[in-house]
């Protein structure tokens, strides 16, 4: 491992040249890259744990058989965990309409089609095919990304092999590829652009995504340069091939700009879904099409077609007819076109027209052609576009539609219009993207890797999983959209909005990790951080009673109990929002940290907003859960007290009696009470949470200080005085939300508990290049009395960076950052799937999670405490 231990300026996935037309910053890597570790998921506790996992494990070994045989899966499915595979890149599409994943070297990979659910297969009928001919002949023809899967099928293709100095650039919410073909003087970048931008509450949610491929001629020769963009229904999975799609070529010019393509119909687990692929109209490019060819045959028709003249001809599959798109005059044009809209009412259209049958698949193709003087380039625009509006659950007690239809409607028809829409505001979306990153991109104050970081990480809010809904109903033999009279307005004018605990754990909006999460929503959208609050308010002020056993202790209690936060609001293999808690682990009704983490995001929220009609909600049921919260404090000296268990985010690492973490998080819910009260001239409440306060803030003190960092817990337990990296996760909160209180957290002792955390638990530790463990022991050593204390946890690495900053501790802050960064971005091939947790020995635990979104505290405190750094 001594080959790691170098500085965050050596940074192996951070630019060192510049590349024209591309940023200077972001995680960039050779199309030859390859991960040279080789890891794998947790599955073997230390055989001193294994004790604490018996009971859990037969009791959740009789649940997973027992969904199984329901057809149903479990919402952590440990039996079936997800195998580590280096290949993402930046995915595309909006938020909340299904993703796409892509691999750095062009791969299609990992969908997320059916809400929550992810299939991580790699689809080789997906690609982008380069010919390049020269004199009428055609001298290169070759697959440019991916490489090939399976020789099964499209065996007539032929790919080309990555070659040095083609580098692939991820800054989310676009990335660009960059090929060399020296022996032609021809220099391709493929740009892709999705539309992700702050403060916007419509392009945002669009299912689209457009490639920009710039052909340059650096040569003495023309040359005719043909981009084929290839595309098969489905997900890469069996159903794939059960029957029913059908394809259509398309003309579509109104939204501003003319694309054509081809539509492929289908539906996904009864979901109507119809994916468009286009081709942009400009003078000096032609667009053809071929409406279908087989995806799991040879590929030989449509490869000799492109490789006879550089485009698609009008002789279809089989000798039918698949209609050119090659420019018109715009009388004929517009001729053709209403021809074509009588023929499809009375007649089927050509191509190929009947839908396919069981074991058949379906793909098309879109192919844009340019011819290019010497020392001249041009750009040829594809777009991808999928028009899935009506979604639901696996219970299917309710549906819902996709935010993005309250502008493209609910029929499943829009695919062709919102791909000129696409074409028509993706410069749009580019300058919008600029002005937002060009302050951070251009600090010269900040690390490199940081930079690269905080837009990277970002990828989760869009391929986290996420819905972004309203309800539906059926009303006159139709599904119209409807309000219910039950949302606050917000949810009502901006939707419902949920992601996964993490792409393994399959749990919308688990509260405890958007604590650390949150701070990207109410920075960059925050009326969706302000609408999920409205969910776990409703959330707070219910009961659902259903029987449960716990898998941990096997106790049974209820599902849900009233004026306690969720855990979740429920698993999409379910019901979400319907059933909340899915997670049957623990009684979450008695985690100590949830309550607390709803009143400090409340308040935060209003620190960020100044929404006063948001804090006279919230702080009825900010009251509620702190009066369920009190009956914790089992000795009456103002500190709730942990039961023992692992009765928190840590899991699988119990606490007894007053801990730093819990407890520190109850003192920051009381100041916050008193502030929000004074706001609201609630008198009495004031003094209320002012004596309590002033009682726990002496006991915090008391039991816990130790003269250098606050204990793990004022147990007698063996790892009492552990130094946990989360000790100060109260104070960080309070002091993020503009409350700082040098009653309750002194601050010398504050710094002096950062810089042991910092001592022993992050730089005892590969020289401090791996992030910050959870848990040490006062020698340096790893705690090992939990799966948890020994593990690194991204998001709890970028939360304390985060603290540190606000306390001035700017080196110790990156570095400790960069380790996080490090490990999952270029030692353990991670990028576009951080993980929840990795260890010293190649483990990972829950690939693609929620927490690494923290990295956005790190900007919100440098933007509110490190003013001059960010203005300089």
């Amino acid at each position: 491992m001594a080959s790691h231990q170098h500085g965050s300026d050596n940074s192996i996935s951070t630019p060192k040249t510049r590349i024209e037309g591309i940023p200077d910053f972001g995680w960039r890597v050779n199309l030859n890259y390859e991960c040279g570790i080789k890891c794998k998921p947790f599955t073997q506790p230390r055989f001193s744990q294994v004790i604490g996992f018996i009971g859990l494990g037969i009791r959740y070994a009789k649940e997973w058989w027992k969904r199984r045989r329901q057809g149903r899966k479990m919402f952590i499915d440990h039996m079936d965990q997800l195998f580590h595979k280096a290949i993402y890149g930046a995915p595309i599409g909006g938020i909340g309409c299904g993703t796409m994943g892509r691999g750095y070297r062009g791969e299609f990979a990992r969908f997320q089609m059916v809400p929550g659910i992810y299939d991580h297969t790699v689809i080789q009928a997906n690609q982008f095919i380069l010919c390049i001919r020269k004199n009428g002949q055609t001298v290169y023809q070759k697959v440019l990304t991916g490489q090939r899967e399976s020789s099964k099928s499209l065996r007539s293709w032929e790919w080309q092999a990555p070659r040095e100095g083609d580098v692939y650039h991820a800054l989310y919410p676009r990335s660009w590829t960059v090929y060399h073909l020296d022996e032609f003087n021809l220099r391709l970048i493929c740009r892709q652009v999705s539309p992700i931008f702050p403060h916007d509450y419509k392009d945002t949610s669009f299912p689209m995504a457009t490639f920009i491929w710039t052909a340059e001629n650096n040569g003495t020769e023309p040359l005719d340069v043909s981009i084929m963009f290839t595309f098969k229904n489905g997900r890469g999975v069996k159903d794939d091939g059960n029957g029913g799609c059908h394809n259509h070529v398309f003309d579509e010019n109104s939204e501003g700009r003319q694309v054509s393509g081809v539509s492929i119909n289908h539906n996904i687990q009864d979901m109507k879904c119809t994916y468009c692929i286009g081709g942009v109209h400009k003078d000096d490019v032609s667009v053809t099409c071929k409406e279908y060819f087989d995806p799991r045959g040879t590929g030989q028709e449509v490869w000799e077609d492109l490789k006879e003249d550089g485009q698609l001809n009008t002789e279809g599959e089989k000798g039918e007819k698949s209609r050119t798109c090659s420019p018109l005059s715009l009388l004929l044009q517009l001729l053709l076109s209403l021809a074509h809209l009588v023929l499809n009412l009375f007649t089927i259209p050509s191509g190929k027209t009947t839908c396919t049958g069981k074991g058949e698949e379906s793909a098309a193709a879109v192919c844009v052609k340019a011819n290019l003087p010497p020392k001249q380039s041009k750009d040829l625009e594809f777009t991808l576009t999928w028009d899935m509006p009506i979604i639901h659950f696996k219970a299917k007690e309710r549906f819902y539609a996709r935010r993005y239809s309250r502008w493209f409607g609910l029929d499943g028809e829009a695919g062709p219009r919102m791909s000129s829409y696409a074409a028509a505001n993706y410069s749009a979306w580019e300058q919008k993207i600029e002005e937002w990153q060009k302050t951070v991109l251009q600090n010269k104050n900040l690390p490199a890797w940081y930079k690269s970081a905080l837009f990277n990480e970002l990828y989760y809010v869009s391929d986290g999983g996420t819905v972004w809904i309203d309800p539906v109903e059926g009303q006159g033999g139709k599904l119209v959209r409807v309000t219910d009279p039950k949302d606050p307005p917000i949810v009502q004018e901006f939707s419902r909005f949920g992601y996964l605990e993490g792409h393994e754990y399959r749990m919308y909006n688990t509260y405890d990790v958007h604590h650390y999460a949150s701070f990207s929503l109410i920075m960059l959208w925050p009326k969706l951080q302000i609408s999920l609050q409205y969910d776990i308010a409703t959330a707070v002020e219910s009961e659902d009673s259903t029987r449960i056993k716990f898998l941990t202790s096997g106790e049974v209690g209820i599902r849900k109990r009233l004026h306690a936060v969720p855990h979740d609001m429920g698993d999409p293999e379910d019901e979400p929002w319907n059933r909340v808690n899915c997670y049957v682990i623990h009684p979450t009704c008695n985690w100590k940290d949830l309550n607390m983490k709803f009143v400090l995001q409340t308040y935060r929220d209003y620190s960020a907003t100044k929404d006063d009609a948001y804090l006279r909600h919230m702080y009825p049921v900010a009251k509620y859960v702190m009066e369920t919260a009190k009956k914790w404090d089992v000795d009456d000296d103002g500190i709730i007290d942990n039961g023992g268990f692992a009765d928190q985010t840590f899991d699988a690492w119990t606490m007894t009696g007053a801990s730093a973490y819990c407890g520190g998080m109850w003192l920051a819910a009381l100041r916050m009470m008193i502030e929000m009260a004074t706001i609201l001239k609630k008198e009495d409440d004031v003094l209320h949470y002012k004596e309590i306060l002033d009682k726990g803030k002496v006991s915090y003190q008391n039991k816990l200080w130790n003269g250098s960092y606050y204990n793990y817990d004022c147990s007698s337990g063996g790892h009492h005085d552990s130094i946990m990296a989360d000790q100060l996760a109260g104070h960080w909160f309070l002091k993020a939300s503009g409350l700082q209180d040098d009653d309750i957290f002194p601050p010398d002792r504050v710094k002096s508990s950062l810089k042991k955390i910092f001592e022993n638990n992050v730089m005892m530790f590969e020289g401090g290049n791996m992030g910050a463990i959870n848990g040490t022991r006062p020698d340096g050593s790893k705690d090992i009395s939990s799966c948890q204390s020994e593990e690194f946890w991204v998001g709890v690495t970028y939360g304390l960076a985060a603290n540190m900053i606000q306390e001035g501790l700017l080196d110790q802050a990156f570095q400790t950052a960069w380790g996080a960064y490090h490990v999952c971005w270029e030692w353990y091939g991670l990028a576009f799937q951080t993980p929840e947790a990795y260890m010293t020995d190649n483990i990972y635990r829950s690939l693609g999670y929620m927490r690494p979104l923290a990295i956005w505290s790190m900007q919100w405190a440098l933007e509110k405490f490190q003013q001059d750094l960010m203005s300089s």
